[in-house]
């Protein structure tokens, strides 16, 4: 079950997600516990956020809708980190920042670099007025950015790609271009629900980001269309709540998933996916290797 993305080896293909149980060194010990190969910060920014008032979040008939506006607490997130150093053989830690232009970006990588095994830049989050899908939906600038940051630090660099452009295969492209290791795919799918009793939005930002399983074959579509042109390994993210969901991932070309919304429902689906995926891949007396990308026919 051990696999690679890119320089970064994981003992097993499951990660957290960013934006989840992932703004404490405690939370992210218990995912540790869990049975996680990695784990993801929650997106890290220059200085502390509160974030939007609520309402932030909403649930829907197959996943969440939210709009929390990266509520984080900037540089002094070194402290959690240092926290995680003393755990005995400690999980991986790619910590998640996000910034409004390059110079940002490279700043909180080069502080991040101490503590952490990858960096992965939030280019996708749709909500967060001048952050996120906001510079991140344009080729050229997700090239620029990426460049700057691999250019500045010796660490892996992952970039979260956004679903809500007309094609994601040229951002993934593009943060190949620009030196990236690897790209994940995908962030949330912008939407909105309605108070049918006021008539008004019920996220507080009027829309927000929609996770859960409604998203995953949208999720699975854009890992399969960027393992036709990418180079590089992906991670695919979008859903999974169980193993066959993260086996669609890897079969489309995903080398490694993440879980967000699926453990607010089982803290412990790490290992339960995990294991699903060894036992698969033991009764078809298969590799993980075997089936990254075997939906493309090879």
């Amino acid at each position: 079950m051990n696999v690679r993305v890119g320089r970064l080896k994981l003992k097993n293909p499951t990660m957290l997600a960013a934006g989840v149980l992932g703004t404490t060194a405690f939370s992210l010990k218990r995912v540790m516990r869990g049975g996680a190969g990695a784990v993801v910060t929650k997106s890290i920014g220059m200085t502390p956020l509160e974030g939007y008032h609520g309402p932030v979040i909403v649930e829907t008939p197959a996943g969440y809708l939210n709009a929390l506006g990266l509520p984080n607490p900037g540089l002094h997130f070194l402290s959690e980190l240092e926290d995680l150093q003393a755990v005995a053989d400690r999980t991986p830690v790619i910590v998640s920042i996000f910034g409004s232009c390059a110079d940002e970006f490279v700043q909180l990588a080069q502080a991040m670099c101490k503590y952490a095994d990858a960096i992965e830049l939030n280019l996708s989050c749709p909500h967060a007025r001048g952050y996120g899908l906001e510079v991140g939906s344009d080729p050229a600038i997700v090239e620029s950015i990426t460049n700057c940051v691999t250019d500045a630090v010796e660490l892996p660099v992952w970039v979260k790609l956004t679903p809500n452009v007309a094609d994601i295969t040229t951002l993934g492209q593009a943060a190949e271009n620009g030196g990236a290791d690897a790209v994940v795919a995908i962030n949330t799918v912008k939407g909105m629900a309605i108070d049918v009793q006021s008539g008004r939005p019920i996220l507080a930002n009027k829309f927000g980001g929609l996770s859960g399983g409604a998203i995953r074959p949208i999720a699975v579509k854009c890992v399969y269309d960027l393992y036709s042109v990418l180079n590089i390994p992906i991670v695919g993210v979008g859903g999974i709540t169980q193993y066959e969901d993260a086996l669609e991932f890897i079969m489309a070309g995903a080398h490694a998933i993440q879980i967000g919304s699926g453990v607010a429902n089982e803290p412990t689906i790490f290992e339960h996916v995990s294991r699903g995926i060894s036992e698969h891949l033991k009764r078809n007396s298969t590799t993980l290797e075997d089936i990254i990308g075997i939906a493309h026919g090879r």
